[in-house]
C-alpha cells in the first residue's frame, strides 16, 4: 500500500502545477493580505457566470411563489444599503466596479443572507424581521456577504474541491485502499478546507467592518450584530469542528479590529 504522506505528496505536487496564488483583493486597514490558491482552468468569469445563472433561477423560482420582494420598506432598506456598501467595494478590488451587482429581497423565515460570486446578493426577510435589525446591523451582515464576493471564496472552495476529487483520483491510480482513501479524504478535508473556510469567515468579517464603516455605518453594530446572531442560534459545535468561527472569537476579533476602520466612520459622518 502508498503510505499517505507519499499520497499526500504526489496530490500535493499536482495541486500546485494546476494552482496559481492569487492576491484577490487589497488587504485595506483590516490588513487581510492572505494568498488564495486558485484553479487555472477556473476562472473567475466562469465562476461568476455559473452563479449568475443558479441567481436567476432562485430569484424566478421566488416570483413564482410570490416571495421576491421589490417594493416593501424593507426591501427599499436593502437596496439601499447595497448601494452604499457596493460604492465602497472597489477599495479592495477596483474591478468590482464593473461588476453586474444585483440586489434582491426574499420573503422568508429564513435567518439569512448571500451575496454570491460576481455581486449577486439576497437578503431574506427573516434575518431583518426576526433578528430586529437595525440599519447599522444589516450592513454589517451585507458587508459580510459583499467581502465573500469579492474575496473569491466561492471560486477558492470549488478549487479545493478539485483537490479533494484529485486526491482520489491519485489514490485510485496508485492502488491506495479503501480505507486508505477515507484516511486522506478526511487529511484533506480537515488539514485544507474547514481551517481555511473558518479563515474565510474571518476575512469576510473584517474586510465586512471596513466596507461598511467606509459606508458610514457604525462598525460597533457588528458586534450586537453577532450578538443577536448567537441568542438566536443557540449552542454552536465545538470551533475546531465548525467552518464557522466561535460566537466569542468572532467577537473577539472584530472588536480589536473596530479602532483600525473607526476612522472611516467618523470621515463619512458617523459619530
Amino acid at each position: 500500500m502508498i503510505p499517505l504522506f507519499r499520497l499526500g505528496g504526489l496530490t500535493a505536487a499536482l495541486l500546485l502545477a494546476g494552482c496559481q496564488a492569487v492576491n484577490t483583493t487589497s488587504g485595506g486597514a483590516v490588513g487581510v493580505e492572505r494568498k488564495q490558491y486558485m484553479f487555472s482552468m477556473l476562472s473567475t468569469q466562469e465562476v461568476n457566470q455559473m452563479y449568475a445563472q443558479s441567481y436567476q433561477q432562485t430569484l424566478s423560482e421566488a416570483s413564482s411563489k410570490g416571495v421576491l420582494d421589490k417594493s416593501s420598506a424593507n426591501a427599499k432598506r436593502v437596496d439601499a444599503i447595497a448601494r452604499r456598501l457596493i460604492a465602497q467595494a472597489p477599495v479592495f478590488r477596483p474591478d468590482a466596479a464593473q461588476w453586474d451587482w444585483q440586489v434582491n429581497l426574499i420573503k422568508s423565515k429564513d435567518l439569512n443572507a448571500n451575496c454570491g460570486p460576481g455581486g449577486k446578493i439576497i437578503v431574506y426577510s427573516g434575518l431583518i424581521e426576526q433578528l430586529k435589525l437595525t440599519d447599522d446591523e444589516l450592513a454589517a451582515v451585507m458587508g459580510h456577504e459583499i467581502a465573500h464576493a469579492l474575496r473569491e471564496h466561492g471560486r477558492e472552495a470549488m478549487s479545493k474541491a478539485y483537490g479533494v476529487q484529485m486526491a482520489n483520483q491519485v489514490g485510485a491510480a496508485l492502488g491506495v485502499g479503501q480505507g486508505g482513501l477515507q484516511m486522506a479524504n478526511m487529511g484533506v478535508e480537515y488539514l485544507m478546507t474547514l481551517p481555511n473556510s473558518r479563515g474565510n469567515e474571518n476575512e469576510a468579517d473584517l474586510i465586512g467592518l471596513e466596507l461598511a464603516a467606509r459606508a458610514g455605518y457604525n462598525p460597533n453594530a457588528a458586534i450586537s450584530l453577532w450578538e443577536k446572531m448567537a441568542q438566536a442560534g443557540g449552542g454552536a459545535p465545538p470551533e475546531f469542528l465548525s467552518t464557522h468561527p466561535s460566537s466569542s472569537t468572532r467577537m473577539s476579533n472584530l472588536q480589536a479590529a473596530i479602532p483600525k476602520v473607526m476612522p472611516f466612520y467618523q470621515q463619512a459622518g458617523g459619530r
